[in-house]
C-alpha cells in the first residue's frame, strides 16, 4: 500500500500508549454494557443510513413510471428523449450531490448536510410528482426531467452524509454485530427500497384496474415522499457522532497533499472495486427483462408486469440480510471476495447454459439461478463495498473519501449501461452470443474486484475507526500538522477558542 513504510512509524510512535488504548476499550465496553439499551443505540445507525432506501424506491419506481407513460403517452414518450433521460438524469445528480455533500459533511456537519439532503430530496420529489408544463406533454416530460436531476442530487447526498454518520455511530454498538447493523441500515434499505418501488405500482395500479395511467404514475412517484419525511423528523432529533465530534476537520485546514499519500492508493482501489460492481450490477439488471418478456405475453395488464418485476427485486434481499452477518464473522474484505468470486462462477454458469436456460420451458430455472447470481452480488459487494469506503479512512476525510468512491461507483453504472448493449452486438445475429458475451465480461470483471480486493484492501474490524483516526492523527503529527484544532467546538471567539481535550489514544495495528 502506498505510505508502507511511513505507517509503519507511525503506529511506532502510538505503540507506547497501548496500555491505556486498552483500558479506554475497556471503559467503551463497561459504558455500552451499563448504557443505553439497544434499540437507543440503533436509533442514530438508523436515521444516518436509512435515507438510502429513497434511492431503491426512486431508481426502482421510475423504470414502473417509465412503463406507464408509454402506455399513456404512446410514441410522443416512447420517440422522444425524454424515455432515456427521465431515467438516467439522475445518475448526474446523484453524482454531483455525492461529491458536494461529502465535502459538508466533512467541514459542515454529518446530521446538518443529512438534513439539508433530506429537504431536496423531499422538495424535489414531490415536485416531479406534480410535473406540468401549460398541458403540453413534451414541456411536461422536460419538467420531469429538470426534477428528477434535483432529486438525485439529494439521493447523493444521502451517501457520504448519512452511510458515513452510520457507520460511525456503530462505534456505540457492542462488537459482534457493527458491520450487521450498518449493512441492514444502508445496502439493504437500498434493497427494500427496490421491492417497495416495484410492489408500490402493482398496488396503484390494480387499484385503478390497470386504467387512469395518470393516477397510476403519479401516486406511485408521490408516495416516495414518505419515507423521507418521516426521517426528516428523526434526523432533526440526532447528534453528531462522536468520531466526527473529536476528528472532524470543521475548523482545520485538510492538508490535501498528505492525505492523498496517505490514503490515495487505497482510494482508487475502492473506487474501483465499486466501479466494477456497479458496471456490471446494473447492467444485469437488463436481464430481468428476458424474464419478463418470456413470461408475460405482449400487452399483458400493468399488474402482471409489476408483479413480476417485484418478484425479480425480491431476490436481492436474502443476499442482503443472510450475508450481512457474515461481515462480521470473517470481515467484510473477505466476504467481499467471497460474494464477488461465486457470482462470477455462477455468472460464468448461466453465460455457458444460456441456450438451455434462456428456453420459455426452463423459464423457472433461469429465474432460479438468475435470483441465486443476484443475491451473491449482495453477499459480496452489494453488502460490503460502502462498509469498507466508509471504514477505511479517518473520519477527518471520510466524507470525501466516501463520496468520490460512491460517484467513481455511479459512473461505472451509467458506463455499463451504455456500454453493454455494444457487447451484446459483438454476437452479431447468434441471440444466444448476444446474450452470452456480457455475462462473460461481467463475470471477468467480478474476478478482477477479487484480485483487487485480497491484494490491495486491509482488513476492517469492529473498532477499525478508532484505530484508524488514531494512525491517522499520528501520521500527520509525524509531518508536522498540528491536530489540535481537528473536532467540533462550541467557541464564540477566534480568539476563546478551547482545544478539545486529548482523546484516548488507541493502540494500533496494521489495517
Amino acid at each position: 500500500m502506498l505510505g508502507r513504510n511511513k505507517d509503519l512509524t507511525a503506529e511506532q510512535q502510538l505503540q507506547d500508549p497501548q496500555q491505556q488504548g486498552t483500558v479506554a476499550n475497556a471503559d467503551v465496553e463497561d459504558e455500552l454494557d451499563s448504557g443505553k439499551p439497544l434499540f437507543q443505540r440503533l436509533v442514530p445507525v438508523f436515521a444516518c443510513g436509512a435515507g438510502l432506501f429513497s434511492d431503491g424506491y426512486i431508481n426502482s419506481v421510475i423504470g414502473s413510471v417509465s412503463t406507464v407513460l408509454k402506455r399513456q403517452y404512446g410514441s410522443v414518450y416512447s420517440d422522444s428523449t425524454a424515455v432515456k433521460n427521465v431515467s438516467s438524469i439522475a445518475f448526474a445528480g446523484t453524482v454531483l450531490g455525492q461529491l458536494s455533500f461529502g465535502l459538508l459533511a466533512d467541514h459542515w456537519s454529518r446530521t446538518n448536510a443529512l438534513i439539508i439532503s433530506t429537504v431536496i430530496l423531499l422538495v424535489f420529489s414531490a415536485l416531479a410528482t406534480g410535473s406540468y408544463y401549460q398541458g403540453d406533454p413534451v414541456g411536461m416530460f422536460q419538467m420531469l426531467t429538470a426534477w428528477r436531476f434535483f432529486v438525485g442530487i439529494g439521493i447523493g447526498g444521502e451517501y457520504p452524509a448519512g452511510s458515513v454518520g452510520a457507520a460511525e455511530s456503530t462505534s456505540e454498538l457492542k462488537k459482534g454485530s457493527r458491520n450487521l447493523w450498518f449493512i441492514m441500515f444502508t445496502n439493504t434499505m437500498i434493497d427494500w427500497g427496490f421491492v417497495i418501488g416495484a410492489f408500490v405500482p402493482f398496488v396503484v395500479a390494480a387499484a385503478c384496474s390497470n386504467t387512469h395511467y395518470e393516477t397510476i404514475w403519479r401516486t406511485s412517484l408521490g408516495i416516495g415522499v414518505i419515507f423521507p419525511l418521516g426521517l426528516l423528523l428523526l434526523r432533526t432529533r440526532i447528534k453528531e457522532p462522536e468520531a466526527s465530534s473529536h476528528h472532524s476537520m470543521r475548523y482545520a485546514k485538510t492538508p490535501y497533499l498528505l492525505v492523498v499519500k496517505f490514503y490515495g492508493f487505497r482510494l482508487i482501489v475502492v473506487s474501483m472495486i465499486w466501479f466494477l460492481y456497479d458496471f456490471s450490477s446494473y447492467a444485469f439488471g437488463i436481464y430481468s427483462s428476458t424474464i419478463v418478456d418470456a413470461i408475460v405475453p405482449a400487452g399483458s395488464a400493468l399488474t402482471v408486469v409489476f408483479g413480476w418485476n417485484t418478484v425479480i427485486n425480491l431476490f436481492y434481499i436474502p443476499g442482503s440480510m443472510l450475508g450481512a452477518p457474515l461481515s462480521d464473522k470473517i470481515g467484510p474484505r473477505w466476504a467481499l471476495i467471497i460474494g464477488v468470486t461465486a457470482q462470477a462462477v455462477v455468472g460464468f454458469i448461466m453465460a455457458g447454459l444460456y441456450g438451455t436456460l434462456s428456453d420459455p420451458s426452463n423459464i423457472a430455472a433461469f429465474t432460479v439461478i438468475y435470483g441465486i447470481f443476484l443475491a451473491l452480488g449482495e453477499v459480496g459487494p452489494g453488502n460490503n463495498i460502502g462498509l469498507l469506503a466508509s471504514k477505511t479512512c479517518a473520519t477527518g476525510v471520510r466524507g470525501r473519501y466516501y463520496g468520490i468512491a460512491a460517484a467513481v461507483g455511479k459512473v461505472g453504472a451509467f458506463v455499463g449501461t451504455y456500454i453493454f448493449p455494444y457487447i451484446e452486438k459483438a454476437g452479431g445475429d447468434d441471440a444466444v452470443a448476444s446474450a452470452q458475451y456480457p455475462f462473460y465480461v461481467a463475470g471477468a470483471l467480478c474476478f478482477v474486484s477479487a484480485f483487487l480486493a485480497f491484494f490491495f484492501i486491509p482488513e476492517v474490524g469492529q473498532d477499525t475507526i478508532e484505530k484508524e483516526d488514531a494512525r491517522f492523527r499520528a501520521y500527520l503529527e509525524q509531518h508536522g500538522y498540528d491536530t489540535s484544532r481537528m473536532g467540533l467546538k462550541q467557541v464564540d471567539t477566534m480568539e476563546s477558542q478551547s482545544t478539545l481535550a486529548d482523546m484516548p489514544v488507541v493502540a494500533s495495528q496494521k489495517v
